[in-house]
């Protein structure tokens, strides 16, 4: 009952009457000499709050959504339109690859390569609700956001070819299903069925269609005080925090259930569309592994492309030590999430809200003069190389030195400040005001900045 065909999904995902099919007599003849309708690929464009965007849809009722040469020419051009007219591109997948009778009797025109070009210049959604193999499956690793159904799987090749292949039997949940990638991180998003699939990126969309809408303006976050402890050991939740600074009902987290150390969401402020990345501590104390720094890295590459201001919210230990987390690159992986940070063309607002140590604070834009709009700090934070405790042990300092380390860490909001690294020392309540304060310096540079 929840799954639907592809021209009601065209008909979900666009206001209401403005859908336009382009394509419907694509199609060599099939294996009855009739042209399978539409060449089995439901594409057009529509308005999506009232703003036009484009669409492509394998239908997986024609020869199970397969791609034929005339589909693929047909992915071709509504990439190309999308490149040239500067319009989002939503992808919804359900099909089986290339079709196996395919004639290839010309050199064709490849998609993907159209798909690469829209890199940073339209916002790409992929929501995959079926099946999805080969071809068609490489379109959602080359999207902005990817969105799978419980009815969706992904992969390289199906398990008939993988039991052919490499001789192991697997099923297509266990091969690529949402639990494989959301872990994988290929997928950044799970929705409960097509109709909500379609909602999800109708939403996404909203914050770089419409980036400043009438929001909420200035108010005093009473909460933030009880909800941040000040032992800088004890866990909280990110998220609470998040809820309390933004817009109300404004923040979409994107890619939860991968590299949980870091928080990425899209939200308002002041009806300001920006992009948040947030130390998480309530997992491995916000120490930034190399899933962590993948996913922000990426998601700050996205937002920056697009337009939207990017607030960095810090509470980190800094980089993952340990043997696992040199095995899994992770400073290649947290050297990149820095070189995108550093990268930022747009306005670029952080916070330093209990902790940041060594490198972690770094890739967490927190270095003074590195491009920031706005760099504020609470009241009782601690900075440092690396803890003073620790660091005094493994530097063998007495105990005098070791209390000063300690000392001077502990008073580092003061001190910087003094120094003009914070632009300002801010009372957690008065955080969301300060942000606000900080886009609206910016909002010249946000109406004129090249795309």
């Amino acid at each position: 009952a929840d799954k639907l065909d592809a021209r009601t999904r065209a008909a979900l995902l666009f206001d209401a009457g403005t859908f336009v099919e382009l394509g419907t007599l694509a199609g060599a003849s099939g294996p009855d000499g009739l042209p399978p309708p539409a060449d089995g690929l439901v594409a057009g464009s529509g308005l999506i709050d009232g703003r036009p965007a484009l669409c492509a849809i394998e239908d997986f009722t024609v020869l199970g959504g397969s791609i034929g040469d005339a589909g693929s020419t047909k992915r071709q051009r509504i990439a190309e339109l999308a490149r040239r007219e500067g319009l989002p591109l939503i992808f919804m997948l359900e099909g089986a690859g290339h079709r196996l009778t395919n004639s290839h009797a010309n050199p064709a025109p490849n998609d993907l390569h159209a798909l690469a070009r829209l890199a940073g210049r339209v916002p790409m959604v992929c929501l995959v609700m079926g099946p999805s193999a080969g071809h068609g499956a490489l379109t959602a690793p080359l999207s902005d956001f990817v969105v799978m159904t419980p009815a969706a799987s992904l992969f390289v090749a199906g398990p008939p070819l993988v039991k052919a292949a490499i001789g192991e039997v697997v099923s297509k949940e266990a091969l690529g299903g949402p639990a494989v990638h959301l872990a994988s991180g290929v997928a950044h998003n799970l929705a409960a069925d097509d109709g909500a699939a379609i909602a999800l990126a109708r939403r996404y969309l909203g914050y770089f269609l419409d980036p400043c809408v009438a929001g909420e303006g200035e108010r005093a976050v009473e909460r933030l005080e009880a909800l941040i402890p000040p032992d800088p050991r004890r866990p909280f939740d990110m998220r609470a925090v998040l809820d309390c600074l933004v817009d109300a009902d404004s923040l979409l987290e994107v890619q939860g259930e991968y590299g949980g150390a870091l928080v990425t969401a899209l939200a308002r402020l002041g009806g300001q569309a920006v992009a948040i990345v947030a130390s998480n501590p309530m997992v491995n104390a916000g120490s930034i592994d190399a899933a962590a720094a993948q996913k922000a890295a990426r998601f700050i590459e996205i937002a920056d492309a697009h337009g939207l201001p990017l607030v960095f919210l810090a509470d980190t230990p800094g980089v993952m030590p340990g043997t696992a987390a040199e095995r899994a690159g992770t400073l290649r992986h947290a050297a990149r999430m820095f070189a995108a940070q550093h990268r930022v063309r747009g306005p670029k607002l952080h916070v330093t809200l209990r902790k940041a140590y060594g490198f972690g604070s770094s890739i967490m834009a927190m270095n003074p003069f590195d491009n920031q709009t706005l760099s504020l700090a609470l009241p009782a934070i601690t900075l440092g190389a690396m803890p003073a405790a620790s660091g005094a042990a493994a530097a063998g300092l007495d105990a005098e030195a070791a209390a000063r380390a300690a000392a001077e860490q502990t008073s580092s909001a003061w001190n910087l400040s003094g120094k003009v690294a914070y632009d300002e020392i801010v009372a957690p309540g008065e955080l969301r005001n300060a942000l606000l304060a900080g886009l609206r310096l910016a909002r010249t540079r946000l109406h004129t900045r090249e795309r």
